[in-house]
């Protein structure tokens, strides 16, 4: 099943355990750039609650970390529960998952081809998966396909984690 994603401003978030990459795309999504990295613990809503009152998106993009198969596994759980949580501290803005299979290796490889070593690229590695996952929106989108994106619920106060 897929929700449709309103137009206008997007925030992506490539949500990892230390670290969350935030990217964003402009009202008229021809462009996804790179916004920062938030760390991921020990609370990092009141940062994501801050870009959000500043880039006033439409929608919130958090990339869902399913097996090649398909399947979702803990990761994926843990990731749903922080998008249940965001989505109650946002509403009614949503927030829509989408499946990222690769995105973080994919900017790894990017980053490499583009000369970071590791240690320098660490620090925007996040980054760079989160402008994949709005860019994957936006082609598909510019494609004339529909995203398949599911909004989340949001989480009742004792849901969250």
């Amino acid at each position: 099943m897929s929700d449709t994603l309103p137009t206008g401003v997007r925030l992506g978030l490539d949500w990892g355990k230390a670290r969350i990459g935030v990217a964003a795309c402009d009202a008229s999504g021809m462009l996804a750039y790179p916004v920062e990295t938030v760390t991921a613990v020990p609370d990092p809503y009141g940062r994501l609650l801050a870009l959000v009152d500043d880039y006033r998106p439409a929608a919130i993009v958090m990339g869902l970390p399913v097996t090649l198969a398909g399947e979702a596994g803990v990761a994926a759980e843990a990731i749903l529960a922080h998008a249940a949580r965001l989505a109650r501290l946002v509403a009614p803005l949503g927030v829509y998952v989408v499946d990222e299979r690769l995105t973080t290796s994919q900017a790894t490889k990017q980053l490499r081809a583009a000369g970071r070593d590791a240690r320098r690229q660490r620090a925007v590695v996040d980054q760079v998966a989160a402008v994949a996952i709005v860019e994957q929106v936006l082609d598909t989108e510019r494609g004339g396909g529909r995203v398949q994106a599911r909004r989340v619920e949001p989480a009742e106060p004792e849901e969250e984690v």
